[in-house]
């Protein structure tokens, strides 16, 4: 491959609804451009970007992959994203460093909520989209509803820049609306076409199309609206000045269509793409931050200092341990010698690649504006920043959602607890949005994933890479104990066997404090009936019982205790004696103080079809959620709630199943609230054999 300059460069992403074609147009462009000689499908497992073992087992993307290739005088990095909402931290890392997002939509369905997720993620990168209308060859495809569903999603400087000619089964032919040109492919998914005059009958919507077209061009820059009002049309120069700036600044979104499986309209979207999307130098300045912490912009220049992003890291058997980067300024060769200026530790580069999903070729040397994968870093890892010592500067690390589903682990092995933390931990270094913490108040080890189907696939990974297996459970809920009242208790410690004894007497009053407090200790002791040095002792007793528990052994929250009377021996008083005397008396009046238990509330966001409220409303009813409001976004609802944690297990999977893969939910922890009486009782049952 030969060396290209920032202008020359187009960086890609293709993301969507799961299951719409992405990773077959990925294949479609591949072979188009001659990277295969075959044209691979996701039913037999022969895609390029779908190379991973479960991929091919289950039919999806689970990963991001990276497909470079060489199209008319340009190099494409392209960047193929899962679409299945349990893997869109994968997503996250491709958006963040393509300068293109093509937005990949339902011929059929329209607009859905993935499709949302996509533009979502786009918008906070700000990054220039385009949208393709695939599936158009499945029997009820309808262009016209698709168009209307984005237009009404995301607003009127949605443009199609392509019209089907006969949508459906036998899909065939399109029209070219900014050349008007009629375009008939050939059976074969070979992707080569013939030119043709646009036929009697579609010339006058086409004419209204292309009008249409022109004015949204000219709209993009001042100059040229005021050229085309004078004029009445626009030269192929100003066209192209009026496209390039109105989708690198996002006033336009270009749509295209046709059928990835068949090869149709794919070559003409690679065409405008080299023609009038975005390159890295286009798109430059890009925003970082100085050593200081001050917000910098960086410019695309291949002979300004090196820096570059790690977006992705690879750890597979059959590709090895790869950094993905992104060149923002600079080169970089083999032997360079950088700092990771996330973590203040120091790389010395290996060898550089460039990838066609599994296949990797050695490269020499890579330029601003290029994607490329080095050899694994020591200590580099997805989200870290590469600079030069004569510039330290950092990116914004990655963002991502907080996970929707726990569960507990444990090794089905005795001796196998380091390997599977150590498994954990390279697994989250590979993919951040997967969290896993030794929680030491359920004595759990809990993992943390955006779904079902994400957790699977981690412990999948977990027994292939690192040969253990786990057992699987429900995570404990992490229940609070408090009081409702005020509460009194006397409480004597004695010891007499022989040698020296013990002693100790404390009077302690409980009261409760407004939730989320936390805890308060005070000593009301007056006339010395209990010693000031022994005070800190009874304090050191009663926390033990508040991490330990008084009821069903969990933390105590929302409580004052105030040690108010006394006594001591004056040869038998001791640390130990009051520490004991604290922790007796404190859960003696804690009893006494209407004790109850707190669980946590999670606030919770569903977007779902109109269709699906209904029954989203009722499930989640019958989970003891409270719907706190529903509101219109598009053609979704969002409907949000506030429903207790120990409700909410396999509640992803459930709203999956329930409204066919069309609905997403977020979770944030809220609050704590009673639980109600009758569960109380049967949480303090279960507590007893483990207490």
């Amino acid at each position: 491959m030969k060396e290209y300059g920032a202008q020359d460069i187009r960086n890609i992403a293709l993301i969507s609804h799961q299951s719409i074609g992405k990773t077959t147009l990925s294949e479609a462009m591949a072979f188009s451009a001659g990277v295969s000689n075959r044209f691979g499908t996701v039913e037999d497992g022969t895609t390029i970007s779908d190379y991973r073992s479960d991929e091919i087992e289950r039919k999806i993307s689970i990963g991001a992959s990276l497909i470079q290739f060489e199209w008319k005088k340009n190099k494409i990095n392209l960047v193929d994203l899962p679409g299945y909402a349990d893997f869109i931290g994968e997503a996250r890392c491709g958006l963040r460093v393509a300068d293109l997002g093509i937005v990949l939509i339902n011929g059929v369905n329209g607009v859905e909520v993935g499709s949302d997720m996509a533009v979502e993620i786009l918008e906070e990168y700000q990054t220039p989209r385009l949208f393709f209308i695939n599936l158009l060859d499945r029997e009820h495809a309808r262009f016209d509803d698709a168009l209307t569903s984005i237009k009404q999603a995301y607003g009127n400087n949605v443009v199609p820049f392509i019209l089907p000619v006969n949508q459906g089964e036998g899909l065939n032919s399109i029209i070219d609306l900014l050349h008007k040109k009629k375009i008939t492919f050939m059976e074969d998914t070979s992707g080569k076409f013939k030119e043709e005059d646009v036929p009697a009958e579609l010339t006058d919507q086409v004419e209204t199309l292309h009008t249409e077209l022109i004015e949204k061009i000219a709209e993009c820059d001042d100059t040229i609206l005021e050229k085309y009002f004078e004029a009445g049309e626009l030269s192929e120069n100003d066209m192209a000045v009026g496209l390039r700036a109105g989708i690198v600044n996002r006033s336009l979104f270009p749509v295209f269509c046709g059928s990835a499986s068949k090869n149709v309209g794919v070559q003409n979207m690679l065409d405008f793409i080299c023609e009038y999307g975005p390159s890295p130098a286009s798109r430059s300045p890009y925003p970082a931050f100085d050593d200081a912490g001050k917000e910098i912009q960086i410019a695309c220049d291949e002979h300004g200092e090196f820096c570059a992003f790690a977006f992705k890291t690879i750890a597979e058997m059959h590709v090895g341990e790869l950094s993905l980067i992104r060149l923002y300024s600079g080169s970089l060769k083999s032997g360079d010698e950088v700092v990771n200026t996330t973590r203040r530790t120091n790389e010395k580069i290996g060898q550089i690649y460039t990838l066609a999903g599994k296949t990797r070729k050695e490269i020499n040397v890579l330029r601003a504006g290029d994607i490329g994968a080095l050899v694994k870093l020591k200590d580099t890892h997805t989200g870290d920043t590469l600079a030069v010592k004569k510039r330290l500067v950092k990116f914004a690390p990655i963002t991502f959602a907080e996970p929707v589903v726990q569960v507990a682990v444990s090794p089905k092995s005795k001796g196998d607890e380091e390997k599977i933390s150590n498994g954990l931990h390279i697994m989250h270094e590979i993919d951040p949005s997967f969290t896993h913490i030794q929680d030491p108040e359920l004595k759990q080890t809990v993992v943390s994933g955006l779904g079902e189907l994400h957790l699977t696939i981690i412990m999948q990974r977990l027994k292939e890479r690192f040969g253990v297996e786990v057992d699987q459970k429900k995570p404990k809920i992490p229940y609070r104990e408090t009081i409702t009242a005020k509460g009194d208790e006397k409480y004597r410690h004695k010891k007499q066997s022989g040698g020296a004894g013990q002693f100790a007497e404390v009077w302690m009053r409980v009261e409760p404090l407004p939730r989320g407090s936390g805890f308060e200790f005070a000593s009301e002791v007056v006339g010395g009936a209990v010693s000031s040095v022994y005070i800190p002792s009874i304090e050191k007793g009663v926390k033990q019982i508040l991490v330990e528990g008084a009821v069903a052994g969990y933390k105590i929250v929302d409580i004052k205790a105030i040690v108010y009377d006394g006594k001591e021996h004056p040869v038998d008083s001791k640390d130990i004696a009051f520490q004991i005397a604290g922790r007796e008396v404190f859960k003696m009046a804690i009893q006494k103080a209407r004790p109850i238990l707190l669980e946590p509330i999670y606030d919770i966001v569903v977007k779902c079809p109109e269709e699906s409220m209904g029954d989203v409303m009722g499930d989640l009813s019958s989970r003891r959620g409270k719907i706190a409001g529903m509101e219109s976004q598009g053609r979704f609802q969002l409907v949000r709630a506030q429903v207790p944690l120990a409700e909410l297990h396999n509640y992803a999977t459930t709203l999956r199943s329930m409204t066919g893969g069309r609905a997403t939910h977020t979770r944030k922890f809220s609050h704590y609230d009673p639980v109600p009486k009758e569960l109380e009782s049967k949480v303090i049952a279960e507590s007893k054999p483990e207490a």
